[in-house]
């Protein structure tokens, strides 16, 4: 059995290619919409992918499995759920595909997939037992999806949370339960192959190894010692759940009814400066600057959101970013295709136009319209006065933990939805734990038209230093 384990690192998301290297066929488990990279992997080990299969209806990024199946590619995709998580695009089309339901398997070469019902994160949500069939009759490892994780469990908050889904978060978790339960049962030997890693916004303690055991997991897995009861479980997987990044409902709605078919990704052109000059106004597009801080502090085209080329990216732009908006991007010219890929995978497919930060000073040098970001210190909050407001943009955990008197509090992943509970009237001083959520939501406030300040400093250590209340 060939077996490889493919990482992103921005969504930090896990897909699987399983191969029968006896007859040269292959399966990709959970692909992502640039399926490229797992058609030139197989080929380069003799292997033809002739399957593809997805574990649940993802929410953080564009599934692949449209486009294995618009390439001729046999998908699986789960029937279980009710009416509201069915695989709409599939159903009655022309595609080579097949449903399935708990118990239901089907085979590459010697490799048996089979089906398992493990509902809480989303009702239809399948994981696989894994069996090599040249060398065993009992599965050597399964791919759980966003069911099991190093260290933590998928969190079953989403539906209400992200998809808007009222009053299932706790029901949810209660099935949840039932399904750990019934991993308790699994040998533990067996390996288990989660969807995500350290920084997914799917959990809220992912580990960062890649891969884990059942036995492992039933020792040193806070949610799953956590069940002691259906009520204690309840309890702590519900406590301390991030906010999910505005995007995520998209990726539902989108893995649902069908991603767009665009046919790869988007061709970029180089903007001259004439075209640079006309950004600012542009209706209905969003320039895109990838700089770090300091440079886009220092200047930018009026009206940039920032999003530095980091883990957040992904998240950043799929939160501030809607999918009709034109997208114009400053990025140097040999991260351009990383860029375009990342904001693919999340189905941001209007990029129009690029210019490198060379063309950017090259614009300035012209005379050409440009902006600035106020950084300050965590000193200023001491003497605001009433036109004046902190906002705290971390998540409402931290917030909750400790937060400067008077602030206000809206995760940054969350600001575009929030937009209308933020005072107008008052000049905004923006601040996260060190200044990374805070800069690029700053940006975005500005963009918006709020007078923003960005705190640019270390909120524990200034803390340290705060007088208890």
């Amino acid at each position: 059995m060939y077996f490889k384990q493919f990482f992103d690192e921005k969504l930090a998301q896990y897909a699987y290619m399983v191969g029968c290297q006896a007859n040269g066929t292959a399966v990709v488990i959970d692909p992502m919409r640039d399926i490229d990279q797992y058609i030139d992997h197989a080929a380069k080990q003799g292997l033809t992918i002739t399957a593809a299969v997805d574990t649940h209806i993802h929410a953080d990024y564009i599934s692949g499995l449209r486009e294995f199946a618009e390439r001729g590619v046999k998908v699986y995709a789960s029937d279980e759920g009710d009416k509201d998580w069915k695989y709409e695009w599939l159903i009655g089309s022309d595609y080579d595909y097949e449903f399935m339901t708990d118990g239901d398997e089907f085979k590459i070469g010697n490799i048996t997939i089979k089906a398992w019902h493990t509902p809480g994160h989303t009702p239809e949500h399948l994981s696989y037992f894994i069996t090599d069939g040249a060398a065993a009759d009992e599965p050597m490892g399964v791919a759980t999806g966003d069911f099991v994780f190093v260290g933590d469990v998928g969190r079953p908050d989403l539906l209400e949370s992200a998809a808007g889904q009222l009053d299932v978060m706790e029901p949810s978790a209660r099935t949840l339960f039932g399904t750990v339960e019934q991993f308790k049962k699994l040998p533990e030997y067996m390996q288990v192959w989660p969807g995500h890693g350290a920084g997914s916004a799917c959990g809220k303690a992912l580990g960062a190894i890649p891969e884990t055991t059942v036995g492992y997991e039933l020792r040193y897995n806070s949610s799953i010692k956590s069940a002691t009861s259906e009520d204690s479980f309840v309890d702590f997987i519900l406590e301390g759940q991030p906010e999910p990044p505005l995007y995520f409902a998209r990726m539902k709605r989108d893995n649902k009814i069908g991603p767009a078919l665009i046919g790869g990704l988007p061709s970029v052109n180089r903007l001259n400066l004439n075209q640079i000059s006309k950004l600012a106004d542009k209706e209905n597009a969003v320039v895109l600057d990838t700089r770090e801080l300091n440079d886009f502090a220092s200047g930018h085209i009026p009206g940039s959101l920032l999003s530095p080329l980091n883990k957040q990216f992904n998240t950043v732009a799929g939160s501030y970013i809607t999918e009709d908006e034109d997208i114009y991007l400053v990025v140097e010219e040999h991260q351009l295709e990383e860029t375009v890929r990342d904001l693919y995978r999340i189905g941001l497919d209007h990029v129009k136009g690029f210019i490198t930060a060379r063309d950017l000073l090259l614009y300035k040098e012209q005379d050409g319209a440009m902006d600035t970001l106020e950084l300050v210190r965590f000193d200023v909050v001491e003497d605001l006065g009433t036109e004046e407001q902190v906002l705290d943009v971390r998540k409402a955990s931290e917030y909750k933990e400790n937060h400067i008197d008077g602030a206000i509090n809206s995760a940054h992943t969350r600001l575009l939805a929030n937009i209308d509970d933020l005072p107008k009237n008052k000049k905004l001083y923006v601040h996260c734990m060190t200044g990374g959520r805070s800069a690029v939501a700053a940006a975005f406030l500005k963009k918006k038209g709020f007078e923003v300040a960005l705190i640019d400093d270390n909120f524990t250590e200034y803390m340290k230093n705060v007088p208890a209340s």
